[in-house]
């Protein structure tokens, strides 16, 4: 073999395992953790002129955006979103115009939101709100965020995500209103049940 056929089968390779990787990890649901949803650099201009609280305690509302994703957690409130955010979980999505996969994440996310009473969907125009798109490190669109009821993101998936996924991420997302009372119980049955 020629050593310009053995660069073409290499590169050939490469760019398939690239591939697999990339198609692996799209519109998969991740947990946003200790990592936090922001891991760009904190935007210039935004969230100045908020009282002391911000620095006091970046998690809470009152903190800007960017330190609050420096901090490792993001909570989005409902005026940085521009809409109220869902008494159970809110589903974000930043968009854009020409996005086709979009429209399909459109259509998953208001499915979802209509099957679950209390969660929101809440879809941004990511070229208008670069404030938003650059603290909370969109890449492209389709970006989904999952939120609790508080605000807080518990998962994120760049690209489009499976209906079966965002129902999961948001039965996690949903998962602290469980009354207390229910926690640790065992079943009826469960005194039959060998141990």
């Amino acid at each position: 073999m020629s050593p310009g056929v053995i660069v073409l089968i290499v590169a050939l390779a490469l760019a398939i395992g690239a591939g697999a990787v990339w198609r692996r990890g799209n519109g998969r649901m991740r947990s946003v953790g200790d990592r936090g949803a922001g891991r760009g650099k904190p935007v210039p201009g935004m969230g100045q002129g908020q009282d002391d609280r911000s620095a006091a305690d970046p998690t809470s509302p009152a903190g800007s955006l960017p330190d609050r994703a420096a901090a490792g957690t993001v909570v989005l409130t409902s005026d940085e979103l521009g809409s109220a955010l869902g008494e159970r979980a809110t589903l974000v999505q930043f968009s854009s115009a020409f996005c086709s996969p979009c429209r399909a994440t459109r259509r998953i996310l208001t499915d979802v939101a209509a099957m679950t009473e209390g969660v929101a969907h809440i879809e941004i125009d990511a070229e208008s709100r670069l404030d938003l798109v650059r603290s909370l490190n969109v890449l492209r669109t389709p970006t989904v965020f999952i939120t609790d009821a508080a605000g807080r993101v518990v998962k994120r998936a760049s690209g489009q995500p499976r209906k079966a996924d965002v129902i999961a991420a948001v039965g996690e997302a949903v998962a602290d209103k469980i009354p207390t009372y229910l926690i640790g119980k065992e079943d009826s049955d469960s005194s039959t049940r060998p141990a």
